[in-house]
C-alpha cells in the first residue's frame, strides 16, 4: 500500500544516542508542519489490539510512537480531496521513528504489532473539548473503509 494521502506528512525523527541513552525530537515550534499547540497526551495499546477508526473535522494530529511498533492506517474521507478514497499505511515506532501528521478529514487508526504494549504521544493543534468533542468514529471492521486489520505473516 504505497499510496500517499494529500496533506498527510511522515517526518523522520532525529534520534541522538549517547552513553546515557537517547533523545528524540518529536515536534518543534519551528517545524514547517507545526500547526499550533492544543495539548500533549499519550495513549497505550496492547499487542494485537486495533484502535480505529477515528476522524477529526477541525483538529490536526501529530503522532509518534515512543515504545513498541504500530501499523497505522489512514483513509482520506474528504469529498473535495485529490486523494479522496485513498488508503495509506505507515509503520511507526522504535524501529521506524517518525512523526505522522494527520490533517482534518482523514480517518486513522492503528494496531500494535510489537510483542509489548506500545506507547503513542500525540500533539494535536487543538485541546480536547469535553463538551463538544471533535471526534467521529467508525468500527474497525466498517464496510465504509476497505481495510483488513489482520496480522500479516509471511
Amino acid at each position: 500500500m504505497g499510496a500517499t494521502i494529500d496533506g498527510v506528512v511522515i517526518k523522520p525523527l532525529r534520534v541522538v544516542p549517547d552513553d546515557r541513552g537517547r533523545l528524540m525530537e518529536i515536534l518543534r515550534v519551528d517545524d514547517e508542519l507545526f500547526a499550533g499547540f492544543g495539548q500533549v497526551y499519550m495513549t497505550t495499546t496492547y499487542p494485537g489490539v486495533v484502535k480505529a477508526w477515528h476522524l477529526h473535522r477541525l483538529q490536526t494530529d501529530h503522532m509518534a510512537a515512543v515504545h513498541g511498533m504500530f501499523r497505522v492506517a489512514l483513509y482520506d474521507a474528504r469529498p473535495d480531496s485529490p486523494t479522496q478514497g485513498t488508503l495509506q499505511e505507515v509503520y511507526m515506532g522504535v524501529h521506524n521513528p517518525v512523526l505522522v501528521c494527520i490533517p482534518p478529514g482523514i480517518y486513522h487508526g492503528w494496531t500494535c504489532v510489537s510483542t509489548e504494549e506500545g506507547i503513542v504521544v500525540n500533539i494535536p493543534d487543538l485541546p480536547y473539548d469535553r463538551q463538544n468533542p471533535d471526534e467521529h468514529r467508525l468500527p474497525p471492521d466498517t464496510a465504509v473503509i476497505p481495510y483488513d486489520w489482520s496480522r500479516r505473516n509471511g
